[in-house]
């Protein structure tokens, strides 16, 4: 497992166990040269701790990446909860959390991800001062997947634009593959627009649930969606799903969905290049979520962040123009833009400290 870290260009891999409530977690922190890292807190029954590990580890680099691309003054990190949240999730365990979280004294932010929802995020505060993503009631902005929806499309919208000459996505089969809190909502804008909607999920119920609220969705089994002819392919459930086997069926034009980790391993990018399908990379997509919490830290307004969010058209339209003009991916293109960022903004930054001593925070070189 050494071996997995030492592989890594993380500034810090913090180990977390609490056996009196039963607490098994990872938190990593990929940079802190743009500022804290801010990032979800994954709670899934991991079948090894290797595998969560390998699972934050590319999560939190690709929150580096997602706030460098937004243009946010924050770092990257994320953070895994090993375990069924159906089983074992409780207030003790969520309040050992919430300690190793405030141990990092600022430098990592949580927020929710899948298996956390809002009012996990308030047992954690009782603990800690560095969470977001909270309810209403707690002064947070509630649910982040309502924003996170937004950009999804919003960079189908660029997507469309790049390569039909229009923004609009009437007429257009788009496969939602996840009929969770973000498919939900992106299902609301692509009907919206008088898109042709097929969905999947492995929950049927989760599935026929959303077909009641809209007759007009066809739903479709999992493991046939991939090979359905469609314009867009829009993962938006949990990530590896795009691997050597199901690209080679994937009959969709385009891929743009809300899921993280969308690739099983980096490579895969240019495989759906080689095909020609256009691959918008996840964290660009996917980064209205990141930018509703982010907003919240300093006292959440919705007209501000939607104003932010809508910007995902420009930059996945930037992405999609470079990678063109450049002969490239265009998540190749992407990773550059925030690697750029980082080397440039963070240069005289290094290392993010929390200063308690005057309420705010500082930066210091080591």
């Amino acid at each position: 497992m050494s071996l997995v870290v030492e592989s890594t260009d993380h500034e810090q891999v913090v180990f977390c166990r609490d056996r009196a409530s039963g607490l098994q977690a990872i938190i990593a922190i990929y940079s802190t040269a743009l500022g804290p890292a801010l990032g979800g807190t994954r709670f899934y029954p991991y079948e090894s701790e290797h595998e969560a590990l390998t699972d934050v580890l590319r999560l939190s680099r690709a929150m580096a990446y997602k706030a460098a691309c937004a243009g946010l003054d924050l770092g990257g990190g994320k953070a895994v909860i090993i375990g069924d949240p159906s089983e074992v999730k409780g207030e003790a365990l969520l309040r050992a959390y919430g300690r190793f979280v405030e141990s990092l004294h600022g430098r990592y932010y949580t927020a929710c991800d899948v298996g956390t929802y809002p009012e996990d995020m308030d047992i954690i505060a009782r603990e800690s001062r560095y969470v977001t993503g909270r309810t209403r009631a707690h002064g947070g902005a509630g649910d982040s997947s309502v924003l996170t929806a937004l950009g999804v499309y919003h960079a189908m919208r660029a997507a469309a634009q790049h390569t039909r000459g229009t923004a609009s996505l009437r007429g257009m089969r788009v496969g939602v593959a996840g009929a969770g809190k973000v498919g939900r909502k992106l299902v609301k804008h692509l009907l919206s627009e008088q898109a042709s909607v097929v969905v999947a999920d492995i929950s049927k119920a989760a599935a026929e649930h959303l077909r009641n609220r809209h007759p007009e969705v066809e739903l479709e089994d999992p493991e046939k969606l991939l090979s359905r002819d469609l314009d867009i392919y829009a993962p938006c459930a949990l990530g590896g799903v795009l691997n050597e086997q199901t690209v080679s069926a994937l009959r969709a034009q385009i891929v743009c969905g809300g899921a993280n980790n969308q690739l099983a391993h980096d490579s895969i990018d240019q495989v759906l290049n080689d095909r020609g399908i256009l691959y918008l990379p996840d964290y660009t997509v996917n980064a209205g979520g990141l930018i509703q919490v982010a907003d919240e830290i300093r006292g959440f307004n919705h007209e501000r962040a939607r104003a932010r969010v809508n910007k995902i058209f420009d930059t996945s339209l930037k992405i999609m123009t470079t990678a063109t003009d450049t002969g490239t991916t265009p998540a190749h293109a992407a990773g550059l833009l925030a690697e750029q960022r980082i080397a440039e903004v963070g240069r005289l930054r290094s290392v993010w400290l929390s200063n308690p001593a005057s309420n705010g925070h500082a930066h210091a070189q080591v």
